[in-house]
C-alpha cells in the first residue's frame, strides 16, 4: 500500500510538470513608470496629454526584440519636483518631469546615491525666464520685490519658484535669511493663505502666479521674465533604464513630439481638457499654451535652456542650498530626442534654432487691421465661443469688450501683453499707460506704467477706469 501511494505521488508530480511545461509562457513585461506634474500645466505634453489621448502606446516599439513585450505603463502625479526625485532614486519611477532648479537637485542627489539620471528633453520653457512669479493678496500695499522687506513670503522649497525668489531678492540686495521670512508652503495651501492674509506674498511656479490672480485670490507683482534668465521644465530618465531600453525612451519622446503638434493645432480645446483633468482653469492653461503664450512648448535642448540649468546649479551653490556641484554637460543627453525627431520627420537643428512663439492671428477680429506688434496685441475669450478672438491692441480689445457686453455676451477672459517684456497678462490686473489720444499700453509693473505715462504726458489707469476710443470696425466681428 505504501509503494502504491508512492507511485501515485510520482505520477501526479510528472503530470504537473508536463502540464506546466505545456502552458504558454507569459510575455516579458517592461515597466514604464512616469512621474508627472499635471497641475504644472506646461508639462502637459509629457504626461497629461499622453495619458488622456493614449498617445504613448502608439509609439512604443513592437518589433524585433519588442515583439513579445507587454508594457506596464504607470502614471503617478506629484505637486512638485523633489518627491519625483526621491522616487526615481528609489527605483520606483523610470521617468520624471520637473523644472530647472529641482532638475539640478535631482542630478546631484542621484550622483550622491551612487546612481545617475539624465535630462533628455525640454517640455516647455522661456528664454526670458517667464512663468514663475510672485503674488500678493488683492488689497496688499506691496507692489514690488523691494516692498517685501520684513514680510512673510511662502514658497515651495526646492522648486524653481524658490530659485526665482532667491534671485529676485539677491538682485536688489535683500538677504533671504535676514530681510524676509521664508515659509515652506505648497500651492494647495497658498491660495487660502493669500485670501486670508496669512502670508504677505507667495512665490509660485507654473501656473499658480496666473491661476491665483485669475481666481481673484491674489495680485501678481513680479514675473521671472524680469530676470531675463532662461527657465524650463524637462523630462528626466534613469540612466540605467535608458541604457537597457533606449527604444522605449525614443518612443516616449516621439509621443511628446506628437502631443506638441496636437496642442499647437487647437490650444483652446486642449486647454479645456487640462481643466477637465486637473481643475486648472482653461483660460490660465491658454495663457501658457496659446499663441504668444507665457511659455513656449519646446522638446529641443536649446543652448539658452542649458544655460538656465547652469545658472540654477551655480545659484544653488552660491546660496548654500547644496554643497555639491553638477556637471550639466554630462547631465544633459540629447541622443534620444535627436533620434525621436529623426523618426518623427522633424529637423532637430531647425527646431533647436527656433525661438519665435506660436503667432497670433494676422488681423484684428474687430477692425480687420493687421496685428503688427505682438507686445501691443490683445485677446478675448467669450463664453460660448470655441476660439479666442485676437486684436491689434488693448484699445481695440477694450472697444470689443464693450460691444460684446452690449450684445449680452459674457467674457471668460481678456488678455493683454506687457509693453516691456511681451508677457501675457490678465487684462483686469494690468496697469495701463493711457496717452491723451486714448492710445493704451499695458504693464505688469505699476512703476513701469507710471514711467511710460509720465514720458508721454498720460495717465495710469486700470481696466475698469479706461475710456473707450474705438477705431471704426472694417468688417464684421468673427469668433
Amino acid at each position: 500500500m505504501t509503494k502504491l501511494c508512492s507511485w501515485r505521488w510520482v505520477l501526479c508530480l510528472v503530470i504537473a510538470v508536463v502540464g506546466a511545461s505545456c502552458t504558454p509562457s507569459e510575455k516579458k513585461a517592461i515597466r514604464i513608470a512616469i512621474g508627472t506634474q499635471n497641475a504644472t500645466i506646461n508639462c502637459a505634453t509629457g504626461g497629461l496629454l499622453l495619458r488622456e489621448l493614449d498617445l504613448l502606446k502608439r509609439y512604443l516599439p513592437r518589433e524585433g526584440p519588442y515583439e513579445d513585450i507587454r508594457y506596464d505603463i504607470v502614471w503617478r502625479d506629484f505637486s512638485s519636483g523633489p518627491p519625483i526625485t526621491a522616487e526615481m532614486i528609489a527605483g520606483n519611477l523610470d521617468f520624471g518631469m520637473m523644472a530647472d532648479f529641482p532638475a539640478v537637485l535631482n542630478g546631484i542627489a542621484s550622483e550622491q546615491a551612487g546612481k545617475r539620471n539624465l535630462y533628455i528633453a525640454t517640455l516647455s520653457g522661456s528664454a526670458a525666464g517667464a512663468g514663475n512669479g510672485i503674488v500678493v493678496p488683492i488689497d496688499s500695499p506691496v507692489h514690488s520685490v523691494a516692498d517685501l522687506k520684513g514680510k512673510r513670503v511662502s514658497v515651495p522649497f526646492g522648486s524653481t519658484a524658490h530659485g526665482m525668489l532667491l534671485r529676485a531678492l539677491s538682485d536688489i540686495r535683500l538677504d533671504p535669511e535676514l530681510d524676509v521670512t521664508l515659509v515652506p508652503q505648497q500651492p494647495a495651501e497658498a491660495e487660502a493663505a493669500l485670501r486670508e492674509n496669512i502670508i504677505d506674498a507667495h512665490a509660485g511656479f507654473v501656473p499658480f502666479a496666473e491661476l491665483f490672480p485669475f481666481r481673484g485670490a491674489a495680485r501678481k507683482i513680479y514675473d521671472g521674465a524680469t530676470t531675463q534668465i532662461p527657465t524650463s521644465h524637462g523630462m528626466l530618465v534613469r540612466a540605467a533604464y535608458a541604457e537597457e531600453h533606449p527604444e522605449v525612451v525614443v518612443g516616449l519622446l516621439r509621443a511628446i513630439i506628437e502631443a506638441d503638434r496636437i496642442f499647437e493645432r487647437d490650444p483652446e480645446r486642449y486647454s479645456e481638457l487640462i481643466e477637465h483633468a486637473t481643475g486648472v482653469d482653461a483660460e490660465v492653461a491658454y495663457m501658457f499654451h496659446g499663441p504668444l503664450g507665457i511659455q513656449t512648448r519646446d522638446f529641443t535642448l536649446k543652448p539658452q535652456f542649458l544655460r538656465g540649468l547652469r545658472v540654477a546649479a551655480d545659484t544653488l551653490v552660491l546660496l548654500k542650498r547644496t554643497n555639491a556641484s553638477l556637471d550639466v554637460d554630462r547631465f544633459v543627453d540629447d541622443r534620444y530626442i535627436r533620434q525621436a525627431c529623426a523618426a518623427s520627420g522633424v529637423s532637430y537643428e531647425e527646431r533647436v534654432g527656433r525661438y519665435t512663439k506660436v503667432p497670433l492671428a494676422e488681423r484684428d477680429a474687430r477692425t480687420g487691421a493687421p496685428i503688427a506688434e505682438p507686445k501691443r496685441a490683445a485677446q478675448i475669450w467669450a463664453h460660448g465661443e470655441s476660439k479666442v478672438r485676437a486684436y491689434e491692441n488693448a484699445a481695440s480689445a477694450l472697444a470689443a469688450r464693450q460691444e460684446l457686453g452690449a450684445q449680452g455676451k459674457r467674457i471668460r477672459a481678456m488678455f493683454v501683453h506687457d509693453r516691456h517684456t511681451g508677457l501675457k497678462l490678465l487684462a483686469e490686473q494690468a496697469w495701463y499707460a493711457e496717452a491723451p489720444d486714448g492710445d493704451l499700453d499695458a504693464f505688469l509693473s505699476k512703476d513701469y506704467a507710471e514711467t511710460w505715462a509720465r514720458e508721454r504726458k498720460g495717465d495710469v489707469r486700470q481696466l475698469d477706469d479706461l475710456k473707450v476710443h474705438p477705431a471704426p470696425a472694417q468688417r464684421a466681428t468673427a469668433p
